[in-house]
């Protein structure tokens, strides 16, 4: 595994990566607040039949220059279009939470581009149980981080705290995500400017969700995956999938897990990721 940067439409885009650039090509999303090194465990042994990239998303981590949009399918054609700019074909994206809305985007509005997409342990915007999710007190966050600067001027020199309080909320294992991972995560969003790419991904959430409330049948092959932790299984989510136009769509879980798949249940995530891309 190797660390590198790529400059592409005027950012700085970091990422790992590992494999034969002649291989199918996986590219890994991460969600908030998260970034690159939620997936360094599994990037080699991925890399054994894929080349394996894993972004830090626009202005996180080691990534820098913001992006024109946060709108999920204008920033799943700026990863895609990074992946592409460094030699990835066959490329099936793989992404949870923010990472699942910006890999649903890439099969419904770049499916062209890539020949399949794996959305994880998500809701994606104005998509059935979308507005369900959304009154679900629990996820009160999603309306605190859309409003204008507030998000910003109380987490920043609190990143750690804030972040450890999700982390342990969607973690099924809290103790799979380690002390480095969190230290990580936190020093990912510690510029301002970081810290403002992240919330801004909420804040395009309206938008999303009016793009993706127009039906629009695409056949790009989909695995929504899920961990069983929190209760809910992906049969709470396929339906909505199907009705907004996946028509070539399959669902999985991911037995023992949260949100933090690649951490909590490494082989079963790499399982289940390898076994679709052969699929593709």
């Amino acid at each position: 595994m190797h660390q590198r940067t790529t400059e592409y439409n005027g950012l700085s885009l970091a990422f790992l990566s590992a494999g034969d650039p002649a291989r199918p090509a996986l590219l890994l999303l991460h969600g908030w607040p998260q970034s690159k090194e939620v997936y360094d465990q599994v990037v080699d042994p991925l890399a054994a039949e894929h080349f394996v990239l894993a972004f830090d998303l626009p202005a996180i981590g080691d990534s820098r220059g913001a992006p024109p949009s946060a709108q999920k399918k204008d920033l799943a054609d700026i990863l895609i279009g990074a992946a592409e700019h460094v030699g990835a074909r066959s490329i099936v994206v793989a992404g949870f939470d923010v990472g699942g809305m910006i890999a649903f985007a890439a099969a419904r509005d770049h499916g062209q581009r890539i020949i399949g997409s794996v959305v994880m342990n998500t809701v994606i915007p104005g998509i059935d149980p979308w507005s369900k999710i959304l009154s679900d007190p629990r996820i009160w966050h999603f309306a605190f981080h859309a409003l204008p600067d507030l998000p910003e001027l109380l987490v920043s020199g609190h990143q750690r705290a804030y972040f450890d309080f999700f982390t342990d909320f969607l973690a099924g294992r809290k103790d799979a995500v380690s002390e480095r991972h969190r230290a990580t995560f936190a020093r990912a969003y510690g510029r301002r400017e970081a810290l403002e790419a992240g919330f801004d991904w909420y804040r395009a959430m309206q938008a999303d969700a009016e793009r993706n409330g127009q039906a629009k049948p695409f056949d790009t092959p989909v695995l929504y995956l899920r961990g069983d932790a929190d209760g809910r299984s992906p049969e709470d989510y396929l339906p909505g999938l199907r009705k907004a136009g996946a028509t070539r769509l399959r669902g999985g879980t991911l037995a023992g897990s949260g949100e933090f798949a690649p951490l909590e249940v490494p082989q079963a995530f790499m399982q289940a990721l390898l076994s679709f891309a052969r699929s593709c």
